[in-house]
């Protein structure tokens, strides 16, 4: 296939997100959700738990919480700034049970915030595989304030800065794709302004302080992607190739690319999960904690 069919064929972000569960549960960490479960106010058809998720895609999160029975009384806002994610998480979560209110709303995470601040709190705030999207130190003073005094953050799958493809085409090469596509990144703007970090988790503990909170759990949340004699887990190849694609989006057209050799190695990582030979490990963390400080 060539790479511009690439292109089409795996540019579907809400069957991206969808594939991405299955990781998703492999990948977050037990003793940060355990932890995060365990300490959560009882909850009951007078008193539902309040949960806020920003950038809550098409709501695997609220999906995840209810399968498991975390959720048993609760009214959960669900935020997401793509009317698209927001349509596929009407569709996809109208079996919810009913003793969980949903609120969809199609909106800026940060514009809600700053409407929501005078007028509405939560016991727990959720945000998953979002924060590394944008810049921390500006958003957890506009997001941690939703909290009720002495609410639950849970932020999960946080990227720090390793993304790891093999079998290994030429090492030096795909060294160079990497650290370029992390400074892709770190040097990401949204609307002027910095809005990513490939060093994300690690840089968390000390941002997640800073504004005032605590950090009672934490550990790592990679996604590890591989194929067995089966083939790859449920529809993996196809966040595989989204991955790629990602990449390729990324650095099309970069001046430190040779673009000639860049296609042909973003073609043979195709053709890698074609065969189920490709093998995909993302380094992430997960945290939990309370704000303000007890």
């Amino acid at each position: 296939m060539e790479t511009a069919t690439h292109i089409t064929e795996f540019d579907s972000f809400t069957r991206y997100l969808s594939a991405k569960k299955t990781v998703d549960d492999r990948a977050l960490n037990k003793h940060v959700w355990e932890a995060m479960a365990a300490a959560l106010p009882a909850a009951t058809a007078a008193k539902p738990l309040r949960v806020l998720e920003i950038g809550a895609g098409i709501g695997t999160m609220v999906e995840r919480l209810a399968a498991q029975n975390v959720l048993t009384h609760a009214h959960y806002t669900a935020v997401d700034t793509d009317p698209a994610n927001i349509a596929a998480a009407r569709q996809r979560l109208g079996t919810l049970p009913a003793s969980i209110h949903l609120e969809l709303v199609t909106a800026d995470a940060f514009a809600f915030a700053a409407n929501a601040h005078s007028t509405r709190t939560w016991d727990l705030l959720i945000a998953h595989a979002f924060l590394d999207l944008v810049d921390i130190p500006a958003a957890l003073p506009q997001l941690l304030p939703l909290l009720a005094p002495g609410g639950a953050y849970y932020f999960t799958i946080n990227f720090d800065g390793n993304t790891i493809l093999q079998p290994t085409i030429d090492a030096p090469f795909d060294k160079h794709i990497e650290a370029l596509y992390h400074r892709t990144m770190d040097e990401r703007l949204t609307n002027g302004k910095p809005s990513g970090d490939s060093q994300t988790g690690r840089h968390m503990f000390h941002q997640l302080r800073a504004a005032g909170a605590s950090i009672l759990a934490a550990g790592s949340s990679d996604w590890v992607v591989f194929a067995t004699a089966n083939g790859y887990p449920a529809d993996e190849a196809y966040f595989l190739h989204f991955i790629v694609n990602t990449m390729y989006g990324a650095l099309n057209g970069h001046p430190e690319l040779d673009q000639e050799r860049f296609s042909r190695w973003i073609a043979q990582r195709h053709a890698q999960i074609e065969r189920g030979e490709l093998v995909y490990i993302a380094h992430q963390l997960d945290f939990y904690g309370r704000f303000p400080t007890p």
